[in-house]
Protein backbone atom coordinates (compact mmCIF):
# COMPACT_ATOMS: atom_id res chain seq x y z
CA UNK A 1 0.00 0.00 0.00
CA UNK A 2 1.43 3.17 -0.90
CA UNK A 3 1.64 6.48 1.46
CA UNK A 4 -1.37 7.89 -1.30
CA UNK A 5 -3.51 4.77 -0.66
CA UNK A 6 -3.81 5.06 3.31
CA UNK A 7 -6.74 6.21 5.38
CA UNK A 8 -6.02 8.56 7.52
CA UNK A 9 -8.06 7.35 10.76
CA UNK A 10 -8.74 8.52 14.31
CA UNK A 11 -7.73 6.35 17.07
CA UNK A 12 -11.00 4.28 17.94
CA UNK A 13 -11.19 3.63 13.80
CA UNK A 14 -8.37 2.33 13.76
CA UNK A 15 -9.05 -0.23 16.49
CA UNK A 16 -11.91 -1.53 14.71
CA UNK A 17 -9.53 -1.99 11.23
CA UNK A 18 -7.36 -4.10 13.30
CA UNK A 19 -9.91 -6.07 14.40
CA UNK A 20 -11.56 -6.47 10.79
CA UNK A 21 -8.32 -6.92 9.52
CA UNK A 22 -7.81 -10.33 12.02
CA UNK A 23 -11.26 -11.68 10.52
CA UNK A 24 -13.06 -10.53 13.92
CA UNK A 25 -16.91 -9.99 13.10
CA UNK A 26 -18.11 -10.25 16.60
CA UNK A 27 -17.16 -9.33 20.07
CA UNK A 28 -18.56 -8.96 23.93
CA UNK A 29 -18.45 -5.95 25.91
CA UNK A 30 -19.47 -3.75 28.23
CA UNK A 31 -19.31 0.29 27.72
CA UNK A 32 -17.86 3.11 29.90
CA UNK A 33 -15.84 6.44 30.00
CA UNK A 34 -12.65 5.52 28.65
CA UNK A 35 -13.72 3.74 25.92
CA UNK A 36 -16.59 5.46 24.67
CA UNK A 37 -15.10 6.67 21.91
CA UNK A 38 -14.48 2.52 20.55
CA UNK A 39 -18.16 2.57 21.26
CA UNK A 40 -19.18 5.73 18.92
CA UNK A 41 -17.11 3.86 15.98
CA UNK A 42 -18.79 0.61 16.76
CA UNK A 43 -22.39 2.60 16.78
CA UNK A 44 -21.14 3.34 12.81
CA UNK A 45 -19.21 0.07 11.88
CA UNK A 46 -22.06 -2.95 10.77
CA UNK A 47 -18.80 -5.12 9.73
CA UNK A 48 -18.45 -5.69 13.82
CA UNK A 49 -21.46 -6.70 16.03
CA UNK A 50 -21.28 -6.00 19.60
CA UNK A 51 -22.86 -8.41 22.42
CA UNK A 52 -23.78 -6.38 25.45
CA UNK A 53 -23.25 -8.64 28.42
CA UNK A 54 -24.00 -7.74 32.19
CA UNK A 55 -21.16 -8.07 34.02
CA UNK A 56 -17.64 -7.67 32.56
CA UNK A 57 -16.60 -11.20 33.38
CA UNK A 58 -19.30 -12.24 31.60
CA UNK A 59 -17.99 -10.80 28.35
CA UNK A 60 -14.54 -12.73 29.01
CA UNK A 61 -16.18 -15.88 29.46
CA UNK A 62 -18.16 -15.32 26.31
CA UNK A 63 -15.04 -14.94 24.54
CA UNK A 64 -13.53 -18.23 25.68
CA UNK A 65 -16.48 -20.13 24.89
CA UNK A 66 -16.70 -18.59 21.52
CA UNK A 67 -12.99 -19.67 21.05
CA UNK A 68 -14.13 -23.11 22.65
CA UNK A 69 -17.21 -23.32 20.14
CA UNK A 70 -15.57 -22.00 16.66
CA UNK A 71 -11.38 -22.82 17.23
CA UNK A 72 -11.51 -18.83 16.30
CA UNK A 73 -9.67 -16.33 19.00
CA UNK A 74 -12.42 -14.74 21.28
CA UNK A 75 -12.82 -10.93 21.69
CA UNK A 76 -13.60 -8.60 24.74
CA UNK A 77 -13.64 -5.38 25.62
CA UNK A 78 -14.50 -3.18 28.68
CA UNK A 79 -13.87 -0.20 30.35
CA UNK A 80 -10.91 0.77 32.55
CA UNK A 81 -10.53 0.34 36.41
CA UNK A 82 -13.33 -2.08 37.95
CA UNK A 83 -14.41 -2.82 34.33
CA UNK A 84 -10.73 -4.19 33.78
CA UNK A 85 -10.50 -5.93 37.18
CA UNK A 86 -13.92 -7.60 36.32
CA UNK A 87 -11.96 -9.39 33.55
CA UNK A 88 -9.43 -11.42 35.98
CA UNK A 89 -11.10 -14.16 36.61
CA UNK A 90 -12.66 -15.01 32.61
CA UNK A 91 -8.60 -14.17 31.72
CA UNK A 92 -6.98 -16.48 34.46
CA UNK A 93 -9.45 -19.13 33.75
CA UNK A 94 -8.51 -19.21 29.72
CA UNK A 95 -5.07 -18.87 30.66
CA UNK A 96 -4.86 -21.92 32.81
CA UNK A 97 -7.31 -23.96 30.07
CA UNK A 98 -4.94 -22.76 26.88
CA UNK A 99 -7.66 -20.76 24.82
CA UNK A 100 -6.85 -17.92 22.42
CA UNK A 101 -8.75 -14.29 23.59
CA UNK A 102 -7.79 -10.78 23.15
CA UNK A 103 -9.34 -8.51 26.12
CA UNK A 104 -9.31 -5.03 25.31
CA UNK A 105 -9.34 -2.95 28.41
CA UNK A 106 -9.49 0.70 28.39
CA UNK A 107 -7.45 3.24 30.66
CA UNK A 108 -6.98 6.46 32.20
CA UNK A 109 -5.00 8.73 30.11
CA UNK A 110 -1.29 7.96 30.27
CA UNK A 111 0.02 11.56 31.77
CA UNK A 112 -3.11 10.38 34.53
CA UNK A 113 -1.32 7.25 35.18
CA UNK A 114 -0.19 6.52 38.99
CA UNK A 115 -2.01 9.39 40.25
CA UNK A 116 -5.00 7.73 41.23
CA UNK A 117 -6.83 8.61 38.82
CA UNK A 118 -10.52 8.27 38.59
CA UNK A 119 -10.97 4.57 37.60
CA UNK A 120 -7.65 3.80 36.89
CA UNK A 121 -6.59 0.29 37.76
CA UNK A 122 -2.86 -0.99 36.75
CA UNK A 123 -4.23 -3.89 34.76
CA UNK A 124 -1.14 -4.79 33.55
CA UNK A 125 0.70 -5.42 36.31
CA UNK A 126 -2.62 -7.33 37.67
CA UNK A 127 -2.53 -9.50 34.76
CA UNK A 128 0.63 -10.89 34.34
CA UNK A 129 0.74 -13.35 36.13
CA UNK A 130 -2.60 -15.17 34.85
CA UNK A 131 -2.10 -14.00 31.07
CA UNK A 132 0.37 -15.21 28.16
CA UNK A 133 1.28 -11.74 27.37
CA UNK A 134 -0.25 -7.71 27.80
CA UNK A 135 0.47 -4.47 26.36
CA UNK A 136 -0.41 -1.03 27.71
CA UNK A 137 -0.08 0.98 23.97
CA UNK A 138 1.61 4.68 24.30
CA UNK A 139 1.29 5.70 21.18
CA UNK A 140 -1.50 4.98 18.75
CA UNK A 141 0.87 4.77 15.56
CA UNK A 142 2.21 1.44 17.87
CA UNK A 143 -1.88 -0.16 17.54
CA UNK A 144 -1.99 -1.85 14.60
CA UNK A 145 1.70 -4.07 14.95
CA UNK A 146 0.26 -4.52 18.98
CA UNK A 147 -2.74 -5.82 17.46
CA UNK A 148 -1.24 -8.28 15.25
CA UNK A 149 1.34 -9.31 17.86
CA UNK A 150 -1.69 -10.14 20.15
CA UNK A 151 -3.61 -12.28 17.88
CA UNK A 152 -0.33 -14.17 17.10
CA UNK A 153 0.60 -14.77 20.20
CA UNK A 154 -2.93 -15.49 21.54
CA UNK A 155 -3.63 -18.14 19.00
CA UNK A 156 -0.14 -19.51 18.06
CA UNK A 157 2.37 -21.85 20.67
CA UNK A 158 0.08 -23.29 23.96
CA UNK A 159 -2.64 -20.84 23.27
CA UNK A 160 -4.13 -18.30 25.82
CA UNK A 161 -5.34 -14.83 26.56
CA UNK A 162 -4.12 -11.51 25.97
CA UNK A 163 -4.71 -8.07 27.01
CA UNK A 164 -4.06 -4.69 25.36
CA UNK A 165 -4.63 -1.84 27.70
CA UNK A 166 -5.83 1.36 25.51
CA UNK A 167 -4.97 4.49 27.42
CA UNK A 168 -8.00 7.12 26.27
CA UNK A 169 -5.93 9.77 25.29
CA UNK A 170 -5.13 7.31 21.94
CA UNK A 171 -8.45 8.42 20.86
CA UNK A 172 -7.80 11.54 20.32
CA UNK A 173 -4.79 10.75 17.67
CA UNK A 174 -5.03 10.48 13.92
CA UNK A 175 -2.59 7.78 12.09
CA UNK A 176 -2.33 7.07 8.24
CA UNK A 177 -3.44 3.14 8.69
CA UNK A 178 -1.94 0.51 7.71
CA UNK A 179 -2.23 -3.10 8.76
CA UNK A 180 1.09 -5.16 9.41
CA UNK A 181 1.45 -8.36 7.02
CA UNK A 182 3.65 -10.18 9.11
CA UNK A 183 4.86 -10.35 12.78
CA UNK A 184 8.55 -10.21 13.93
CA UNK A 185 8.97 -11.30 17.79
CA UNK A 186 12.55 -12.93 18.01
CA UNK A 187 12.32 -13.94 21.37
CA UNK A 188 9.05 -16.15 20.37
CA UNK A 189 9.59 -19.30 18.24
CA UNK A 190 7.50 -22.16 19.54
CA UNK A 191 8.95 -25.57 18.46
CA UNK A 192 5.58 -27.27 15.99
CA UNK A 193 7.85 -30.42 14.61
CA UNK A 194 9.13 -32.40 17.36
CA UNK A 195 12.35 -34.10 17.40
CA UNK A 196 12.62 -36.71 14.94
CA UNK A 197 14.74 -39.10 16.87
CA UNK A 198 12.46 -38.58 20.17
CA UNK A 199 9.25 -39.82 17.83
CA UNK A 200 10.99 -42.66 16.54
CA UNK A 201 11.93 -43.84 20.55
CA UNK A 202 8.42 -42.80 21.51
CA UNK A 203 7.37 -44.76 18.75
CA UNK A 204 9.24 -47.67 19.35
CA UNK A 205 8.87 -48.16 22.46
CA UNK A 206 4.26 -47.71 22.15
CA UNK A 207 5.22 -50.80 19.83
CA UNK A 208 6.97 -52.83 22.30
CA UNK A 209 5.02 -52.44 25.46
CA UNK A 210 2.49 -55.17 26.58
CA UNK A 211 0.49 -52.73 28.29
CA UNK A 212 0.58 -49.61 26.76
CA UNK A 213 -2.23 -46.19 27.55
CA UNK A 214 -2.94 -42.91 25.87
CA UNK A 215 -3.81 -40.01 27.98
CA UNK A 216 -4.97 -37.76 25.00
CA UNK A 217 -5.46 -33.51 27.15
CA UNK A 218 -6.30 -30.07 25.69
CA UNK A 219 -4.01 -30.19 23.51
CA UNK A 220 -5.03 -32.41 21.40
CA UNK A 221 -7.95 -30.16 20.96
CA UNK A 222 -6.07 -27.29 20.44
CA UNK A 223 -4.17 -28.53 17.63
CA UNK A 224 -7.31 -30.32 16.18
CA UNK A 225 -5.15 -33.76 16.37
CA UNK A 226 -8.31 -36.05 17.14
CA UNK A 227 -8.22 -37.89 13.54
CA UNK A 228 -4.46 -38.39 13.90
CA UNK A 229 -4.74 -39.66 17.48
CA UNK A 230 -7.68 -42.13 16.09
CA UNK A 231 -5.35 -43.40 14.11
CA UNK A 232 -2.76 -43.93 16.08
CA UNK A 233 -4.73 -45.73 18.15
CA UNK A 234 -5.69 -48.02 16.27
CA UNK A 235 -2.42 -49.27 14.35
CA UNK A 236 -0.83 -49.55 17.81
CA UNK A 237 -4.00 -50.73 19.48
CA UNK A 238 -3.43 -48.63 22.78
CA UNK A 239 -6.05 -47.75 25.00
CA UNK A 240 -7.41 -43.59 25.15
CA UNK A 241 -7.73 -41.86 28.63
CA UNK A 242 -8.72 -38.67 28.47
CA UNK A 243 -8.50 -35.83 30.75
CA UNK A 244 -11.54 -33.17 31.45
CA UNK A 245 -10.01 -30.87 29.27
CA UNK A 246 -9.33 -33.58 26.31
CA UNK A 247 -12.86 -34.92 26.57
CA UNK A 248 -14.41 -35.06 22.66
CA UNK A 249 -10.98 -35.94 21.22
CA UNK A 250 -11.52 -39.55 21.23
CA UNK A 251 -14.87 -41.18 20.61
CA UNK A 252 -16.81 -42.82 23.66
CA UNK A 253 -18.19 -45.58 21.97
CA UNK A 254 -15.16 -47.67 21.34
CA UNK A 255 -13.72 -50.79 23.17
CA UNK A 256 -10.10 -48.54 23.01
CA UNK A 257 -11.88 -45.64 25.03
CA UNK A 258 -10.84 -45.85 28.63
CA UNK A 259 -13.26 -42.79 29.85
CA UNK A 260 -11.92 -39.87 31.97
CA UNK A 261 -8.86 -40.19 34.10
CA UNK A 262 -8.59 -38.73 37.82
CA UNK A 263 -10.43 -38.06 40.82
CA UNK A 264 -13.76 -38.69 38.93
CA UNK A 265 -11.97 -40.68 36.64
CA UNK A 266 -13.66 -44.12 35.32
CA UNK A 267 -12.46 -46.92 37.00
CA UNK A 268 -10.76 -48.82 33.85
CA UNK A 269 -8.82 -45.67 33.23
CA UNK A 270 -7.55 -44.83 36.39
CA UNK A 271 -5.84 -48.68 37.29
CA UNK A 272 -5.16 -48.88 33.48
CA UNK A 273 -2.92 -45.63 33.99
CA UNK A 274 -1.73 -47.06 37.48
CA UNK A 275 -0.57 -50.60 35.53
CA UNK A 276 0.57 -49.67 32.27
CA UNK A 277 4.48 -49.69 31.40
CA UNK A 278 4.28 -47.18 28.70
CA UNK A 279 1.87 -44.38 29.22
CA UNK A 280 2.14 -41.75 26.50
CA UNK A 281 0.73 -38.44 27.33
CA UNK A 282 -0.28 -35.79 24.96
CA UNK A 283 -1.38 -32.35 25.46
CA UNK A 284 -1.76 -32.30 29.14
CA UNK A 285 -0.21 -30.87 32.48
CA UNK A 286 -0.46 -33.60 34.55
CA UNK A 287 -2.83 -31.46 36.45
CA UNK A 288 -3.43 -32.56 40.66
CA UNK A 289 -6.68 -33.86 39.84
CA UNK A 290 -5.52 -36.07 36.86
CA UNK A 291 -2.30 -37.62 38.98
CA UNK A 292 -3.67 -38.02 42.35
CA UNK A 293 -0.52 -38.95 44.58
CA UNK A 294 2.72 -37.98 42.99
CA UNK A 295 4.61 -40.37 43.88
CA UNK A 296 2.77 -43.65 42.50
CA UNK A 297 1.36 -42.01 39.26
CA UNK A 298 1.86 -44.27 36.97
CA UNK A 299 4.87 -45.97 39.05
CA UNK A 300 6.16 -48.54 37.31
CA UNK A 301 5.38 -46.82 33.50
CA UNK A 302 7.88 -45.18 31.15
CA UNK A 303 6.52 -41.74 30.28
CA UNK A 304 6.25 -40.47 26.96
CA UNK A 305 4.99 -36.59 27.58
CA UNK A 306 3.74 -34.35 23.81
CA UNK A 307 3.20 -31.12 24.40
CA UNK A 308 3.90 -27.68 23.03
CA UNK A 309 4.68 -25.89 25.91
CA UNK A 310 8.55 -26.75 27.19
CA UNK A 311 7.49 -25.48 30.69
CA UNK A 312 5.18 -28.25 31.06
CA UNK A 313 7.59 -31.49 30.77
CA UNK A 314 8.91 -32.81 33.53
CA UNK A 315 7.08 -29.94 36.03
CA UNK A 316 4.97 -32.52 37.27
CA UNK A 317 5.75 -35.98 36.42
CA UNK A 318 9.32 -37.19 35.36
CA UNK A 319 9.31 -38.48 31.90
CA UNK A 320 11.50 -40.79 29.52
CA UNK A 321 11.24 -39.68 26.60
CA UNK A 322 10.01 -35.35 26.15
CA UNK A 323 8.97 -34.24 23.04
CA UNK A 324 8.14 -30.78 22.50
CA UNK A 325 5.97 -30.01 19.83
CA UNK A 326 2.36 -29.31 18.34
CA UNK A 327 0.16 -32.55 18.76
CA UNK A 328 -0.79 -33.05 15.22
CA UNK A 329 2.47 -32.54 14.00
CA UNK A 330 3.94 -35.40 15.95
CA UNK A 331 1.30 -38.06 16.16
CA UNK A 332 1.36 -37.18 12.08
CA UNK A 333 4.84 -38.16 11.94
CA UNK A 334 4.27 -40.91 14.13
CA UNK A 335 1.23 -42.15 11.83
CA UNK A 336 3.80 -41.94 8.75
CA UNK A 337 6.37 -43.72 10.18
CA UNK A 338 4.39 -46.81 11.71
CA UNK A 339 3.50 -47.22 8.13
CA UNK A 340 6.36 -46.33 5.83
CA UNK A 341 9.27 -48.00 8.38
CA UNK A 342 6.84 -51.62 8.58
CA UNK A 343 6.56 -51.33 12.65
CA UNK A 344 4.76 -54.25 14.12
CA UNK A 345 3.20 -55.10 17.31
CA UNK A 346 2.12 -58.12 18.85
CA UNK A 347 -1.82 -58.39 18.78
CA UNK A 348 -1.37 -61.35 21.37
CA UNK A 349 -0.11 -59.41 23.65
CA UNK A 350 -1.91 -56.44 23.35
CA UNK A 351 -5.21 -58.70 23.62
CA UNK A 352 -4.42 -59.83 26.97
CA UNK A 353 -4.15 -56.23 28.27
CA UNK A 354 -7.71 -55.25 27.01
CA UNK A 355 -9.04 -58.16 28.19
CA UNK A 356 -7.35 -56.67 31.84
CA UNK A 357 -9.13 -53.39 31.01
CA UNK A 358 -12.50 -55.17 30.26
CA UNK A 359 -12.30 -56.45 33.69
CA UNK A 360 -11.77 -53.46 35.11
CA UNK A 361 -14.78 -51.79 32.74
CA UNK A 362 -17.26 -54.00 35.37
CA UNK A 363 -16.21 -51.97 38.50
CA UNK A 364 -19.08 -49.47 37.89
CA UNK A 365 -20.21 -46.62 40.41
CA UNK A 366 -23.49 -46.94 42.88
CA UNK A 367 -25.73 -43.98 43.56
CA UNK A 368 -25.85 -42.98 46.82
CA UNK A 369 -29.78 -42.04 46.54
CA UNK A 370 -32.53 -44.36 45.79
CA UNK A 371 -35.34 -41.51 47.71
CA UNK A 372 -38.28 -40.44 46.04
CA UNK A 373 -37.09 -36.88 44.59
CA UNK A 374 -35.48 -36.71 41.01
CA UNK A 375 -32.19 -38.51 40.92
CA UNK A 376 -29.40 -35.91 39.25
CA UNK A 377 -27.61 -39.03 37.31
CA UNK A 378 -30.73 -39.86 36.03
CA UNK A 379 -31.72 -36.90 34.42
CA UNK A 380 -28.04 -36.44 33.07
CA UNK A 381 -28.63 -39.66 31.32
CA UNK A 382 -31.98 -38.58 29.95
CA UNK A 383 -30.60 -35.18 28.87
CA UNK A 384 -27.94 -37.46 27.17
CA UNK A 385 -29.96 -39.77 25.47
CA UNK A 386 -32.74 -36.74 24.57
CA UNK A 387 -30.53 -34.44 23.10
CA UNK A 388 -27.86 -36.47 21.23
CA UNK A 389 -29.05 -36.70 17.98
CA UNK A 390 -28.82 -33.03 17.93
CA UNK A 391 -24.71 -33.17 18.65
CA UNK A 392 -25.13 -30.76 21.02
CA UNK A 393 -22.88 -28.41 22.74
CA UNK A 394 -22.83 -28.38 26.66
CA UNK A 395 -21.40 -26.08 28.68
CA UNK A 396 -21.39 -26.54 31.71
CA UNK A 397 -20.50 -24.37 35.46
CA UNK A 398 -18.53 -26.20 38.11
CA UNK A 399 -19.28 -28.38 40.34
CA UNK A 400 -20.90 -31.87 40.62
CA UNK A 401 -23.29 -31.54 37.54
CA UNK A 402 -19.92 -30.51 36.12
CA UNK A 403 -18.69 -34.36 36.77
CA UNK A 404 -21.83 -36.35 36.14
CA UNK A 405 -21.75 -34.55 32.74
CA UNK A 406 -18.14 -35.50 31.95
CA UNK A 407 -18.97 -39.09 33.08
CA UNK A 408 -22.34 -39.77 31.10
CA UNK A 409 -22.74 -37.82 28.44
CA UNK A 410 -21.47 -39.63 25.42
CA UNK A 411 -19.05 -36.86 23.06
CA UNK A 412 -18.21 -38.57 20.22
CA UNK A 413 -16.78 -35.39 18.92
CA UNK A 414 -14.63 -32.36 19.79
CA UNK A 415 -15.73 -28.70 20.71
CA UNK A 416 -18.90 -30.09 22.40
CA UNK A 417 -18.22 -30.03 25.95
CA UNK A 418 -17.53 -26.40 27.18
CA UNK A 419 -15.90 -26.60 30.84
CA UNK A 420 -13.86 -24.70 33.41
CA UNK A 421 -10.65 -27.21 33.93
CA UNK A 422 -7.74 -25.86 35.22
CA UNK A 423 -9.57 -22.48 37.51
CA UNK A 424 -12.45 -23.84 37.91
CA UNK A 425 -14.44 -21.48 37.71
CA UNK A 426 -18.23 -21.24 39.58
CA UNK A 427 -20.49 -18.30 36.49
CA UNK A 428 -18.48 -19.67 33.19
CA UNK A 429 -20.85 -21.87 31.80
CA UNK A 430 -23.58 -19.50 31.60
CA UNK A 431 -21.78 -16.68 29.36
CA UNK A 432 -19.50 -19.54 28.09
CA UNK A 433 -23.08 -20.90 26.60
CA UNK A 434 -23.43 -17.14 25.81
CA UNK A 435 -20.40 -17.26 23.15
CA UNK A 436 -20.61 -20.65 21.98
CA UNK A 437 -23.82 -19.69 20.08
CA UNK A 438 -23.17 -16.57 18.98
CA UNK A 439 -20.05 -18.27 17.30
CA UNK A 440 -22.19 -21.84 16.39
CA UNK A 441 -25.34 -20.18 15.88
CA UNK A 442 -26.52 -23.48 14.36
CA UNK A 443 -25.99 -25.43 16.97
CA UNK A 444 -28.37 -26.14 19.75
CA UNK A 445 -26.47 -25.24 23.00
CA UNK A 446 -27.02 -26.30 26.94
CA UNK A 447 -25.83 -25.02 29.94
CA UNK A 448 -26.11 -27.24 32.67
CA UNK A 449 -25.70 -25.99 36.08
CA UNK A 450 -25.60 -25.99 39.45
CA UNK A 451 -27.76 -23.85 41.47
CA UNK A 452 -25.08 -22.38 43.31
CA UNK A 453 -23.18 -21.78 40.33
CA UNK A 454 -25.79 -20.32 38.19
CA UNK A 455 -25.92 -17.46 40.62
CA UNK A 456 -23.06 -16.00 39.73
CA UNK A 457 -23.85 -14.90 36.57
CA UNK A 458 -27.33 -15.40 36.69
CA UNK A 459 -28.33 -11.45 35.35
CA UNK A 460 -27.21 -13.02 32.03
CA UNK A 461 -30.25 -14.14 31.17
CA UNK A 462 -31.22 -10.48 30.68
CA UNK A 463 -28.29 -11.13 27.43
CA UNK A 464 -29.57 -14.09 25.81
CA UNK A 465 -33.36 -12.51 26.22
CA UNK A 466 -32.17 -9.01 24.46
CA UNK A 467 -30.59 -11.73 21.37
CA UNK A 468 -32.92 -13.97 21.14
CA UNK A 469 -30.13 -16.81 21.81
CA UNK A 470 -31.52 -20.15 21.95
CA UNK A 471 -29.65 -21.15 25.26
CA UNK A 472 -31.76 -23.38 26.80
CA UNK A 473 -30.01 -23.41 30.47
CA UNK A 474 -31.05 -26.73 33.00
CA UNK A 475 -30.13 -25.95 36.66
CA UNK A 476 -29.85 -29.31 38.91
CA UNK A 477 -30.78 -27.69 42.05
CA UNK A 478 -30.31 -30.07 45.23
CA UNK A 479 -30.17 -26.65 47.44
CA UNK A 480 -26.81 -26.87 47.94
CA UNK A 481 -23.24 -26.71 47.10
CA UNK A 482 -23.11 -30.01 46.26
CA UNK A 483 -19.58 -30.60 45.43
CA UNK A 484 -18.25 -28.84 48.91
CA UNK A 485 -20.97 -30.55 50.87
CA UNK A 486 -20.24 -34.05 49.16
CA UNK A 487 -16.97 -33.65 50.73
CA UNK A 488 -18.57 -32.31 54.24
CA UNK A 489 -20.30 -35.61 53.87
CA UNK A 490 -17.46 -37.67 53.61
CA UNK A 491 -14.49 -35.81 55.45
CA UNK A 492 -16.34 -33.92 57.78
CA UNK A 493 -18.88 -35.73 59.51
CA UNK A 494 -21.35 -34.70 57.79
CA UNK A 495 -20.84 -30.65 59.44
CA UNK A 496 -22.98 -29.04 56.13
CA UNK A 497 -21.23 -25.75 56.79
CA UNK A 498 -22.47 -22.57 54.99
CA UNK A 499 -22.89 -24.98 51.92
CA UNK A 500 -27.02 -24.98 52.30
CA UNK A 501 -28.02 -22.06 49.34
CA UNK A 502 -31.36 -20.64 48.78
CA UNK A 503 -32.55 -19.87 45.28
CA UNK A 504 -34.85 -17.53 43.88
CA UNK A 505 -38.24 -19.11 42.07
CA UNK A 506 -36.10 -19.36 38.27
CA UNK A 507 -39.47 -19.79 36.74
CA UNK A 508 -40.54 -16.67 38.04
CA UNK A 509 -37.25 -15.27 37.28
CA UNK A 510 -36.53 -16.38 34.05
CA UNK A 511 -40.18 -15.26 32.97
CA UNK A 512 -39.35 -11.45 35.07
CA UNK A 513 -36.36 -11.62 32.12
CA UNK A 514 -38.42 -12.21 29.46
CA UNK A 515 -37.42 -15.70 28.73
CA UNK A 516 -39.15 -19.33 29.36
CA UNK A 517 -39.44 -20.87 32.36
CA UNK A 518 -39.86 -24.58 33.27
CA UNK A 519 -39.97 -26.55 36.21
CA UNK A 520 -39.53 -30.51 36.68
CA UNK A 521 -39.75 -32.70 39.54
CA UNK A 522 -40.64 -36.27 38.29
CA UNK A 523 -39.16 -38.18 35.88
CA UNK A 524 -41.89 -38.06 33.37
CA UNK A 525 -41.78 -34.42 33.12
CA UNK A 526 -38.15 -33.80 31.29
CA UNK A 527 -38.64 -35.42 28.32
CA UNK A 528 -41.75 -32.91 27.56
CA UNK A 529 -40.23 -30.38 29.19
CA UNK A 530 -36.78 -31.25 26.65
CA UNK A 531 -38.78 -31.17 23.75
CA UNK A 532 -40.68 -27.99 24.57
CA UNK A 533 -36.94 -26.45 25.27
CA UNK A 534 -35.82 -27.04 22.17
CA UNK A 535 -38.74 -26.82 19.72
CA UNK A 536 -38.91 -23.12 21.38
CA UNK A 537 -36.17 -21.98 20.14
CA UNK A 538 -35.68 -19.37 22.61
CA UNK A 539 -34.11 -18.55 25.97
CA UNK A 540 -35.08 -21.25 28.11
CA UNK A 541 -34.52 -21.93 32.06
CA UNK A 542 -35.17 -25.01 33.44
CA UNK A 543 -35.35 -25.55 37.23
CA UNK A 544 -34.46 -29.71 38.10
CA UNK A 545 -35.79 -30.19 41.82
CA UNK A 546 -33.23 -33.20 42.58
CA UNK A 547 -32.12 -35.44 45.51
CA UNK A 548 -30.30 -33.03 47.56
CA UNK A 549 -27.69 -36.05 48.91
CA UNK A 550 -26.31 -37.29 45.38
CA UNK A 551 -22.54 -37.82 45.55
CA UNK A 552 -20.02 -37.98 42.42
CA UNK A 553 -18.63 -41.16 41.98
CA UNK A 554 -16.30 -42.58 41.21
CA UNK A 555 -14.14 -40.32 43.54
CA UNK A 556 -10.48 -40.57 44.39
CA UNK A 557 -9.97 -38.64 47.43
CA UNK A 558 -7.27 -35.54 47.47
CA UNK A 559 -3.72 -36.57 47.76
CA UNK A 560 -4.55 -40.30 47.54
CA UNK A 561 -3.57 -42.65 44.05
CA UNK A 562 -6.00 -42.76 41.26
CA UNK A 563 -6.32 -46.76 41.57
CA UNK A 564 -7.79 -46.10 45.43
CA UNK A 565 -10.91 -45.69 43.63
CA UNK A 566 -14.28 -45.16 46.07
CA UNK A 567 -17.32 -46.38 44.15
CA UNK A 568 -20.11 -46.28 46.89
CA UNK A 569 -20.78 -44.72 50.46
CA UNK A 570 -20.31 -47.97 51.49
CA UNK A 571 -16.30 -47.52 50.86
CA UNK A 572 -14.23 -46.63 53.48
CA UNK A 573 -12.12 -43.34 53.39
CA UNK A 574 -8.78 -45.46 53.75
Amino acid sequence: MTTEQKKVLKGAEVLLECLKSEGVDEIFGYPGGSVLPIYEALYNEPAIKHYLVRHEQAAVHAAEGYARATGRPGVALVTSGPGACNTVTGIANAYYDGYPIIVFTGQVSLNQIGNDAFQEADIVGITRSCCKHNYLVKDLKDLPRIVKEAFHIATTGKQGPVVVDLPKCIWSKEIEFEYPTKVNLPGYNPNYDGHPVQISKALKLLCDAERPVIISGGGVLSSKAEEELIKLAQKLKVPVATTLMGIGTFPDDTDLSLGMIGMHGTYQANHAVSNCDVLFAVGTRFNDRITGCLKKFAKGAKIIHVDIDPCSISKNVPVSIPIVGDAKNVLSKMNEEFDKEHYEINPEVKQVWLEQIANWRKKVAIPACTGGKLCPITLIKKLNELTKDYKPIICTEVGQHQMWVAQLFKFSEPRKLITSGGLGTMGFGFPAAIGSQVGAKDNLVLNIAGDGSIQMNIQEIATIVDYNLPVIVCIINNGYLGMVRQWQEKLYDKHYSQTKISSPDYVKLAEAYGAVGIRVEKEEEIEPAIKKAIDLKRPVIIDFIVEEFEMVYPWVLAGKPIDQVLLSNDCPIG
